[in-house]
């Protein structure tokens, strides 16, 4: 299946050197082979929106929606690269789990890559906001949620997916690493097939001029909409 199109990317910062949109739900960064249901890609669209070259210095996944920063060309793109490498970036990240979590935390876990290789992975956490509603997707009558904060410093595939699951809190919506049965009620029920993982904040040292740049995005309409049927505050 062919995506619809996505005529422009809203930016959320600009200068001769970087821009950072505000990615969708559902786009890809990268064309890949992998994806044969869509022709929509973050690069190609804000390649062709700004009428010249972008190079993406990080990545996110498909499902998550948030703050994508580019480089405009191969100098700045290498620079900021190495600030991301070297963990000199600051990226926080707003995600609905499944439960109450703690206050606050740390998870230390390893992770595999795809090849075998252990790499260490680092997450920090603190709640926000927690909700008990009358939705029933086990035996208990009711289903608690809870609004947290993830501050990861190192920057494994799927990080954050996989450390939100090893701690029993699973992001709702991640598929596999979710719970199935949270995932089946909320398609079923509200019809969202995304994750709730919006990637809110993203702060680094300019990589030419070294002033602070600090960037935000705006909820998702699915993280927007969730916020509401939970009594978020925003």
């Amino acid at each position: 299946m062919i995506s619809e199109s996505i005529p422009t990317l809203p930016i959320l910062y600009q200068d001769e050197y970087l821009v950072a949109v505000n990615k969708p739900h559902g786009l890809l960064v990268h064309r890949t082979s992998l994806a044969v249901d869509t022709d929509q890609f973050a690069v190609q669209i804000l390649r062709d929106q700004l009428g010249q070259r972008v190079y993406p210095v990080h990545r996110l996944d498909r499902k998550t929606a948030g703050v994508l920063l580019f480089a405009l060309n191969e100098e700045v793109n290498s620079l900021m690269q190495q600030q991301f490498q070297n963990g000199q970036v600051e990226k926080t990240y707003h995600a609905i789990v499944r439960g109450f979590t703690p206050d606050s935390g740390e998870i230390d876990y390893p992770l595999k890559r795809d090849d075998g290789v252990i790499q260490e992975a680092f997450t920090a956490f603190r709640t926000l906001q927690r909700t008990e509603v009358p939705f029933q997707t086990t035996n208990h009558p009711t289903s608690r949620y809870s609004l947290v904060e993830l501050t990861p410093t190192t920057g494994r595939m799927h990080q954050l997916r996989k450390h939100m699951a090893h701690i029993m809190h699973p992001i709702i919506g991640d598929r596999p690493h979710g719970c199935n049965k949270q995932n089946r009620f909320f398609k079923e029920r509200f019809g969202m097939e995304t994750m709730l993982l919006h990637a809110h904040f993203v702060a680094f040292a300019h990589p030419v001029t070294g002033i602070p740049v600090q960037i935000y995005a705006d909820l998702s309409p699915a993280m927007r909409n969730t916020f509401e049927l939970f009594d978020f505050i925003v």
